[in-house]
């Protein structure tokens, strides 16, 4: 994969762990844009993950990292885009999985149940690891819902 553009974007519970890899991420040479929250203050996840899911959604080479408490939230209101991929990842081999199968191109980490060591290894699974295409490129394309 050959990702340089990412967009991030947490609440108040993923907000430390947001920075920590924030920072990690432009020291490998990445470009990321930080969509919020700015701040451990109590927030709702919905009013970072709507803009992150906007930002990839309208460019396939862009790529997301969500981040709350469980990942439960934020990746559910990313999912609600038709564009959106979002993966609760919480170790390296779903994370993998998440991209090699499903294509995932939106990250989402949950902040009280992992290390920053964890949330290392699972985004540098998720940043190396290519979609296999064939079989899944189908199940992918029957996700959207059709009107």
């Amino acid at each position: 994969m050959n990702i340089k553009k990412l967009f991030m974007a947490s609440d108040h519970a993923g907000y430390e762990l947001k920075l920590y890899l924030k920072d990690y991420l432009v020291k490998k040479g990445f470009q990321v844009e930080d969509l919020g929250t700015n701040s451990a203050e109590s927030c709702d996840y919905a009013d970072y993950a709507h803009p992150l899911a906007e930002q990839v959604e309208k460019d396939p080479e862009f790529y997301g990292i969500t981040i709350c408490g469980s990942g439960n939230g934020i990746s559910i209101t990313a999912n609600k885009h038709q564009g959106i991929r979002a993966a609760l990842c919480w170790n390296s081999e779903i994370s993998r999985l998440a991209r090699a199968h499903n294509n995932a191109n939106v990250l989402s980490l949950p902040a009280r149940f992992i290390s920053k060591g964890e949330a290392v290894e699972i985004l540098e699974a998720f940043f190396s690891t290519e979609f296999e295409g064939g079989r899944h490129q189908r199940r992918i394309e029957k996700i959207p819902v059709k009107k």
